[in-house]
């Protein structure tokens, strides 16, 4: 069985805590969790959700991040991913230069259509060929769109700058990832384009729901409302402001707020029947499989792990459903089976989310947390969890 070293968020906490002079039952305290729960976390016994750790960063003053140990470094040196960041930053940073007269340029039309292919490379989790190829193409759609300025030209250089933000979230470069929201805004401004710029505010708010600060989060959701009431009335528009109330349900769950997620999941719902699947809006996959798959998050994000199991059994998938929300689906789903007891069906879904998708569930958070409480769960571990366990680095 492997035995894991102090390289888990559990240690992590324990050591922030002492750099902050408080005892356990100090910072249990502090928290909206009891001192039995953070002591088996700390010694790791317990996976450390994506809410404790929140809730831990926040009295501890730290970036969620310093916590759960991104960006994995090793990992990403090992799978040679590191070092396609670099050049990543290295092009938002050419957003205010104005033209390249050295540059070798592509026409318009094809950087416009690779733009959207980066998209879909990210959703298909095919995150080094999206990696590789981002910051030629933001370099070129740079140049274009200071030589012949187009609504298409800015639109698709936002677009790029939101496939960054996608790309860091992903290996766990949340500091680059909020450039790339910056440099999206910037270009969503000069498109005068409402709908990419309410896009923009739900990613804003989903890096505050990763922190645990749930009011900032709910207040740049309202701000996407409002962005997205200056567009005209379309499909577009309508399956933005979808996404915005599927944002605003998750960060109700996190923060205990039933009548929110109520009210954020019954317009969501609302919405999707009168459009039906609108998966191709802004690669946000918003339509009625969305609505239910939020509904399952919602339920593991407030504990209900029972009813999160009935509602993930129930679940039928489309077949055209994008790779990373699929892989995103059964990454909750093992969390939840884990909670319930059924440890075998968790390892087979942790299993079929490597199988899908193996670069995003390597370096998510929760997937590395519930395959360490899977380790701690079995007294006799099985050959593939121990394979999956050296494999996410533990």
């Amino acid at each position: 069985m492997p035995t894991l070293d102090e390289n888990h968020t559990g240690a992590r906490i324990k050591e922030q805590r002492k750099l902050a002079r408080l005892t356990q039952r100090q910072l249990a305290d502090r928290l909206p969790y009891s001192y039995s729960l953070l002591n088996q976390v700390e010694c790791g016994a317990r996976p450390a959700t994506a809410d404790f750790v929140a809730a831990c960063a926040k009295v501890l003053n730290v970036d969620v991040t310093v916590l759960t140990g991104q960006p994995y470094v090793t990992e990403l040196q090992r799978d040679r991913l590191a070092e396609l960041v670099r050049p990543i930053r290295e092009s938002l940073d050419l957003y205010d230069l104005g033209p390249n007269q050295d540059l070798t340029v592509r026409p318009a039309k094809q950087l416009i259509a690779d733009a959207d292919r980066m998209c879909a490379e990210v959703r298909a989790t095919h995150l080094r060929n999206a990696a590789r190829d981002l910051p030629g193409l933001i370099a070129e759609l740079t140049h274009t769109a200071w030589s012949a300025p187009s609504t298409e030209l800015w639109q698709a250089l936002a677009s790029t700058y939101r496939t960054a933000h996608d790309i860091s979230v992903k290996l766990g470069y949340y500091d680059l990832s909020s450039v790339a929201l910056d440099r999206m805004a910037w270009a969503a401004d000069r498109a005068s384009d409402p709908c990419l710029g309410a896009v923009r505010q739900y990613m804003r708010a989903l890096v505050y729901f990763r922190e645990g600060e749930y009011r900032i989060g709910q207040r740049l959701l309202a701000s996407g409302h409002t962005v997205i009431g200056q567009a005209e009335e379309s499909r577009e528009a309508l399956a933005v402001s979808g996404q915005l109330h599927l944002g605003g349900s998750v960060i109700s769950a996190r923060a205990e707020d039933k009548a929110g997620l109520k009210s954020h999941i019954s317009e969501a719902t609302r919405i999707a029947k009168r459009i039906g699947d609108a998966s191709e809006v802004h690669w946000l996959s918003f339509g009625p499989t969305n609505v239910a798959l939020h509904k399952m998050s919602a339920a593991v994000e407030m504990r209900q792990y029972d009813d999160a199991l009935k509602q993930a059994r129930k679940m039928r998938l489309p077949s055209q459903l994008a790779t990373s929300r699929r892989a995103h689906f059964l990454i909750d789903q093992a969390h939840t089976e884990m909670e319930t007891g059924h440890t075998e069906a968790a390892l087979k879904s942790m299993v079929e989310a490597r199988r899908l998708a193996p670069e995003q569930t390597r370096y998510h958070p929760a997937a590395r947390e519930t395959i360490t409480g899977l380790v701690h769960l079995s007294r006799r571990t099985p050959d593939t969890l121990s394979h999956m366990a050296a494999w996410v680095g533990l």
